[in-house]
């Protein structure tokens, strides 16, 4: 398990180079980062004084050499208003990742169960309808789901609120709460106000719908196809043959080996949820990392944007990580 382990440690390093490589590269591709964003607003000469300041002017690989060991230090550059993206990272950072953990609950409380119906009801009416459901969830853009979330349970019910990640006078009490971790659950958890604590439930749902079901639809298919192999096994037809009921059957022994692929991949799909949070976040004016690097694309601040993707990447690397290490605890034939 740890020689396992080990290898896809050191594995991290050269994946995490070479998403860092792509980034900056591609960065630099688009054009002169200062032009870009204050053409038309400095004169020639103040773009020059500011590209020497933040040394574009130097060929590229010095460039590329800088860019990797300030990476080293966990220095990811500054934004055109002086702000470390680091700093940035870690505001904001803490809202993505409050977001992410809410779609994933939705995702796996509506793709497993209902792959595992779909996969015990198969070839039914309703098997019919849950793939259908399940390709429409995965197939619709994000941003769609979320406006038609926000016309239907927003404004029309008015059950939901609009934007926001708390209301107004939420977040300026939530402001002064000690240690403040800018993860707005735990804040009002901190902050000890029931009421708050259900305000900031409240804004959550929206996004994590709009977001969980794209991922839950994935879930379920992938459940459903893989029980349904699971089902057919040796295994499976021994525990029946013991007399076991159909449900400790799926339950026990079924259930546990189809769920391997989903966590699996899971990585992955978190992956496309930070890339999903861009659309999400910009939808419902959640001010996390992907609303901010939004931001930074109106403004063309490449800088900016290269060290958030830069970070995206290297927490992508590190969930895979992750996510290896489960799957070889859960499953030990991956560990030989």
């Amino acid at each position: 398990m740890l020689r396992y382990l080990g290898i896809r440690l050191l594995l991290i390093l050269p994946t995490a180079w070479i998403l860092v490589t792509v980034v900056f590269f591609l960065m630099r591709v688009v054009g002169d980062p200062i032009s870009a964003a204050m053409g038309g607003r400095l004169t020639q000469a103040q773009i020059e004084e500011r590209k020497e300041a933040a040394g574009l002017n130097r060929p590229i690989l010095t460039q590329y050499w800088e860019y990797l060991t300030g990476l080293l230090r966990g220095d990811l550059g500054h934004s055109q208003d002086n702000r470390q993206i680091s700093e940035v990272v870690m505001t904001y950072g803490a809202a993505t990742l409050e977001l992410v953990f809410w779609s994933l609950l939705v995702a796996f409380a509506v793709g497993v169960p209902l792959g595992r119906y779909a996969a015990t009801h198969r070839d039914s009416v309703t098997d019919g309808g849950l793939r259908l459901f399940g390709v429409l969830a995965y197939a619709a853009p994000v941003f769609y789901v979320g406006l038609l979330l926000k016309l239907i349970f927003a404004v029309k019910l008015d059950w939901f609120p609009v934007a926001g990640r708390a209301s107004t006078n939420v977040e300026l009490q939530l402001q002064h709460v000690s240690p403040k971790t800018n993860i707005m659950l735990v804040d009002a958890i901190l902050y000890g106000d029931t009421n708050y604590l259900v305000d900031v439930l409240k804004h959550a749902v929206l996004p994590a719908l709009a977001l969980g079901l794209l991922t839950a639809g994935i879930f379920l298919r992938l459940v459903r196809v893989n029980l349904i192999q699971t089902l057919r096994s040796d295994y499976v037809e021994a525990a029946r043959a013991r007399g076991l009921s159909a449900r400790v059957v799926t339950g026990r022994h079924a259930v546990r080996n189809a769920l391997i692929p989903i966590i699996t991949v899971m990585g992955l799909y978190i992956a496309m949820m930070l890339g999903g949070a861009v659309l999400t976040e910009t939808t419902f004016e959640w001010k996390g990392l992907g609303y901010q690097l939004a931001e930074y694309l109106k403004a063309r601040d490449f800088i900016a944007v290269q060290g958030i993707v830069a970070f995206v990447a290297l927490v992508v690397a590190v969930m895979s990580f992750i996510v290896d290490a489960i799957v070889a605890l859960i499953d030990p034939r991956v560990r030989f």
